[in-house]
């Protein structure tokens, strides 16, 4: 596109992803107007935002007419229920009105049964990250997220916590060798059995994507994915791992399904946003019924990807094992981004979608990360039911990544970071840790859903860093 407003096209406007009618020319009209903007740039960015969010913008004098235009009920589109059902926030007082909005247009739908919303709830799209949603036969692919099957997974090692400074070179060595981010793969990946899977002859989508997830097994994306070394104390004597009380050398990964999980994800987000049409506000919570073929498509790659993501994660502790020369005592995992069949209290069957949200039944295990600079949490379920038996996944957002980089000083973030004891590896001002919410506080609001077994304290921490190198998708 030249650098020229006139030159804005209704086809532009489409490519964005405006749906065909009156609302095309009224965009076009705005942005021809000079009101939002001389640069296309600037101009497909206003009208990107309108299109995500047009609730916001019906007080806005310019875009007011888009917005409007957007919302206005299409005789095919399913109409959501006027109020929302009851839903339980957990730490409100530190959640934007966004994701707030977001979970009460989610409870609208008539599908859902359940919600909940975690203290690290943040905006995103269709469901708000930290967001839980339960359906009856329905799975939302918008719910479930773009990465899917995110995952934490941790080793714990009887090695001395001291490792980390006598041999902190040959560490970050190991973490260089072992570890690839973005687009960054490993030039001969290891094999799995993952790659094996029957339904990579049987399902079309997920079988043209076994090239791209063949080579970057065993490999992270970018953004806040990261592998770690750091040190883990066991704080309950009565652990499940036979542990006792004490402080070991622990490494922590984050990562997911790679392009492998991003473009099924996208494949059935278009077919539902296709099959299932929702007013404006909702139509990223488009679902697909389990009854269909469409949904039962989505749900076996779904979980296909979520055993990938799983592989990946293996895949890099077995490297680390080999340059620690020493076996884990212990591996600990749990994943969001996902939906699970389950139970409510009435035995019925409900899909739980948890994005950005970790699973917390009675007795479940999982890991509650903070930043590169905060611990994170070894933590046990109380199977809370208003909940719906789940927990934040991290410590979430409190600057968005422009924000973060718009305002934070890299000497300062840096000075930060290095008062902390903590050695980062290729890590950009939107990972800095002051762009997240206080993991204390976090874990405060959720006393109720976990108890903590222990806790993981970042020492030397990879990550994707350059931004040339992250992974578009």
């Amino acid at each position: 596109m030249e650098n020229d407003k006139t030159n804005i096209t209704g086809q532009h406007i489409l490519e964005i992803g405006y749906p065909e009618g009156k609302v095309i020319g009224v965009a076009l009209e705005v942005a021809r107007s000079g009101l939002i903007g001389n640069s296309p740039e600037g101009i497909i960015k206003a009208l990107t935002d309108v299109l995500a969010h047009p609730e916001q913008f019906l007080n806005d004098p310019t875009l007011a007419p888009i917005a409007a235009e957007l919302l206005k009920p299409k005789d095919d589109v399913l109409p959501l229920r006027d109020t929302p059902n009851l839903y339980k926030v957990y730490g409100a007082e530190g959640i934007e009105q966004g994701a707030l909005r977001q979970i009460g247009t989610a409870m609208r739908l008539p599908i859902a049964k359940a919600g909940a919303l975690m203290p690290d709830a943040h905006q995103g799209y269709g469901l708000p990250i930290g967001g839980v949603l339960a359906t009856e036969n329905a799975v939302i692919p918008y719910g479930v997220g773009v990465d899917i099957g995110c995952r934490m997974c941790m080793t714990i090692y009887d090695i001395p916590e001291f490792i980390l400074t006598d041999r902190k070179e040959d560490l970050k060595e190991m973490l260089m060798r072992n570890t690839k981010f973005g687009k960054a793969t490993f030039k001969k990946p290891k094999e799995h059995e993952v790659l094996e899977h029957d339904l990579f002859s049987e399902i079309k989508v997920v079988g043209e994507l076994k090239d791209r997830a063949a080579a970057q097994i065993g490999s992270s994306g970018g953004g806040n994915h990261f592998v770690e070394f750091g040190v883990t104390e066991i704080e309950d004597e009565h652990n499940e791992f036979n542990l006792p009380v004490g402080r070991y050398l622990a490494l922590l990964s984050h990562s997911g399904s790679r392009g492998f999980g991003a473009n099924i994800a996208r494949h059935y987000t278009k077919l539902a946003m296709e099959l299932c049409k929702l007013p404006q506000e909702a139509r990223h919570l488009a679902w697909l019924d389990l009854d269909s073929e469409a949904g039962q498509e989505y749900w076996l790659a779904m979980n296909l990807a979520g055993e990938y993501a799983s592989a990946c994660h293996h895949q890099i502790h077995e490297r680390m094992a080999v340059g620690l020369r020493a076996t884990p005592v212990t591996m600990i995992e749990n994943h969001h981004n996902f939906a699970w069949k389950e139970r409510d209290r009435d035995g019925n069957e409900i899909i739980v979608h948890r994005k950005g949200a970790t699973p917390a039944g009675k007795g479940v295990l999982g890991i509650i990360p903070g930043s590169m600079t905060a611990p994170g949490y070894i933590v046990r379920g109380k199977g809370d039911e208003a909940s719906i038996n789940s927990a934040s996944h991290g410590a979430g957002r409190v600057m968005s990544r422009t924000q973060a980089k718009n305002t934070l000083n890299k000497t300062s973030v840096l000075e930060h970071i290095h008062s902390a004891g903590v050695e980062v590896i290729g890590s950009g001002l939107d990972e800095a840790p002051m762009a997240y919410k206080d993991i204390h506080q976090v874990m405060e609001f959720q006393k109720d859903l976990v108890e903590i077994v222990g806790s993981f304290q970042p020492r030397i921490v990879r990550m994707c860093g350059d931004e040339k190198f992250q992974e578009v998708d």
